[in-house]
């Protein structure tokens, strides 16, 4: 159930200047928009302030620009948003599991299971698995010879095999596969010979890993993600990819094997990149964009075409034909 805190109590906590009544007090977080009494909202862009004047939350999040046109209770901070973040994690707390294994569940002799820890319905610890404190494996997770950090959470139907490692405080969303086999394939005269991959897998504090994403085992060395990264749902992290701390990474990018990306970048969504390159810290990579060659500077990178409409496209791609023709004559 949502908390119920007072604005008094939250202008402390999180350091903010409150303009208004410190009785006041919040249960829910809602939109602009959609906002009643009891409601806390927000207002992170300032394109957006024509809905502030009407809005009926109870309390705002607004910079001191944007506060004079708040109706209500405002709450005064140069990041709206970062402390958004924070009070909805306060009014919304993570429910507590219960410890414990279910009866359905089965954890092989040769695993070490810590007793605050909570294995679900029908999940499957293997020899060798250690789970460390209050860690919660959610219903159906596969679980082979790997390391959980306390506090760690995996949602339903994780497979962590062997040789994965993952830190502290991490989330894990449901459908994710840890640890798979890289890509790998030497061609033989009669077709492909599959490279054992014997690497693992190294996962830091405080990592979020998306529904569905997969991260593969290092074909020698480990696939390494640094603390506090983010990854969003169905990306794909090939082996010896490395991702540096505090990068974000968006729906449906593909990182192919070895590529190593550097701290504090984001990269947006359906992102492709090709094998065996480095990437800068602090680079900012558009969504859709190929990235075939090295990253080596700071900075924002594009690639692609917007859509136009079809008939255009069609124009613009004879164009290309035609200077294509001219170049080779």
């Amino acid at each position: 159930m949502p908390g119920d805190f007072s604005l008094g109590e939250l202008a402390l906590r999180f350091g903010v200047e409150l303009r208004g009544d410190p009785q006041l007090r919040v249960r829910r977080v809602a939109t602009l928009a959609h906002a009643g009494d009891g409601d806390l909202a927000f207002l992170a862009n300032s394109r957006y302030r024509r809905g502030l004047p009407e809005t009926r939350a109870t309390a705002v999040l607004v910079t001191a620009e944007d506060a004079p046109a708040c109706p209500g209770a405002a709450l005064v901070t140069r990041d709206p948003y970062g402390v958004y973040a924070r009070i909805a994690t306060l009014l919304y707390p993570t429910p507590a599991a219960v410890p414990g294994v279910h009866p359905s569940a089965v954890v092989a002799a040769g695993a070490r299971v810590a007793p605050s820890a909570t294995v679900g319905a029908g999940a499957v610890i293997e020899s060798g698995a250690e789970i460390e404190a209050h860690v919660l494996v959610g219903p159906g997770c596969v679980v082979g010879a790997a390391r959980i950090g306390e506090g760690t959470r995996l949602g339903p139907r994780v497979a962590v095999y062997d040789g994965v490692r993952i830190g502290r405080r991490c989330i894990v969303h449901a459908g994710a596969v840890l640890g798979a086999d890289g890509f790998g394939f030497a061609p033989g005269s009669g077709g492909w010979i599959k490279v054992p991959q014997v690497g693992g897998v190294t996962i830091g504090d405080d990592v979020e890993i998306g529904a569905n994403t997969t991260v593969d085992r290092g074909a020698i060395d480990d696939t390494v993600i640094e603390d506090g990264v983010k990854l969003d749902n169905q990306i794909q992290v090939g082996h010896n990819v490395s991702i540096g701390a505090h990068t974000a990474i968006a729906a449906c990018t593909g990182i192919s094997g070895s590529t190593r990306i550097g701290r504090r970048c984001l990269i947006g969504g359906m992102v492709g990149f090709a094998g065996h390159l480095t990437i800068a810290d602090d680079v900012v990579v558009t969504g859709m964009t190929l990235v075939s060659a090295s990253i080596r500077e700071p900075g924002s990178y594009s690639s692609g075409m917007p859509a136009v409409e079809t008939r255009a496209w069609r124009r613009m791609v004879a164009h290309l034909r035609r200077f294509a023709d001219k170049e080779r004559r």
